[in-house]
């Protein structure tokens, strides 16, 4: 069965990524959780090591997509700039932007120091998206 998936993903391109193309909204919550690994300037093991855990845990793509789906990103970043990437999340539920919120977070403690510009990126994301700080906070449960 997983060489008959590989094939037919040669002929109708990679699941993950495809999954991710056909989802504007999917597409654009990764882009900002890619922003702001980028946001400090430099990548860390730890910041993809969250993102990957994100993209399996929470949005089901596979482990064997997910490079191809960071390359999908990166050209796909460059068409959409982060007001648009926001804009999409506007009309969502509130608790999709929540977790986009929090997903944000976690990236952004990833790597044990919080930078300036990570702060300044999530407290825009926030405002933007209407969610309170109080909001990326886990409900204890």
């Amino acid at each position: 069965m997983a060489l008959l998936d590989q094939i037919r993903s040669i002929f109708d391109g990679d699941p993950g990524v495809r999954k991710v193309a056909d989802d504007p909204a999917l597409s654009a919550e990764l882009l900002m959780l890619f922003r702001m690994i980028l946001a400090d300037g430099s990548v860390s093991e730890s910041e993809m090591v969250v993102f990957r855990h994100i993209c399996k845990a929470s949005f089901g793509i596979p482990e064997a997509s997910i490079d191809r789906v960071i390359e999908y990103l990166n050209d796909y970043g460059y068409e959409t700039n982060g007001s648009q990437a926001i804009a999409l999340f506007r009309d969502l539920d509130v608790e999709r932007r929540k977790l986009l919120a929090r997903h944000m977070a976690e990236i952004a403690k990833a790597d044990s120091k919080l930078a300036e510009s990570e702060v300044r990126l999530l407290r825009r994301t926030l405002d933007l998206l209407d969610i309170s700080p109080v909001d990326v906070v886990k409900p204890e449960g």
